[in-house]
């Protein structure tokens, strides 16, 4: 019993250290990635701006095929709007918030329990390909256990951009 009560004890005492670290931690967050595409611009923003597009090159909804999405605004471009309820991926919505034709598509994210985060995907020519890059920023807030989430936010959602990059690019590249 007192070997049961003395791990008990510890363990409270590592859980009470692990949520007062948490307050001292950052709470934004910031991940980027970036890939060569052989095509133009125009081409891969065509991908971007259009919610329905994504579904051809995002990686989340490859992992949840039974996600349910809606559609609503405008088709492209600024307005257009996504929500979606997926039990794997989470529950939430996207909007198309800005759009520079030819070099950036910015939008807004949101995800249940969590703060809107923002994102873009830009695009920078280069002789014959394009630069894309893709970068998403948020505030976790006060929550020590988001500020976890926070620091470990690259590490959590960089694999899944560097996997929708290379897919982006296999459908941008077709001819």
């Amino acid at each position: 019993m007192k070997l049961i009560f003395g791990l008990l004890k510890w363990l409270v005492l590592a859980a009470v250290v692990l949520l007062g670290i948490g307050f001292f931690l950052p709470s934004k967050f910031e991940t980027t990635r970036e890939i060569t595409i052989n095509a133009s611009p125009e081409k891969i923003q065509a991908l971007v701006d259009a919610p329905k597009a994504w579904l051809l090159w995002s990686p989340w909804n490859r992992r949840d095929p039974n996600m349910k999405i809606t559609y609503s605004g405008a088709e492209r471009g600024v307005g257009a709007k996504w929500v979606w309820v997926s039990k794997t991926e989470g529950n939430g919505g996207m909007d198309i918030t800005q759009v520079d034709p030819g070099k950036r598509v910015s939008y807004s994210l949101r995800m249940d329990d969590m703060n809107p985060s923002t994102g873009e995907l830009s695009f920078a020519p280069t002789q014959g390909s394009t630069q894309v890059r893709w970068r998403m920023a948020g505030e976790m807030g006060g929550n020590p256990i988001h500020r976890w989430f926070a620091l470990m936010m690259d590490r959590l959602i960089g694999p899944d951009f560097e996997a929708g990059l290379k897919s982006l690019k296999a459908l941008a590249e077709k001819p």
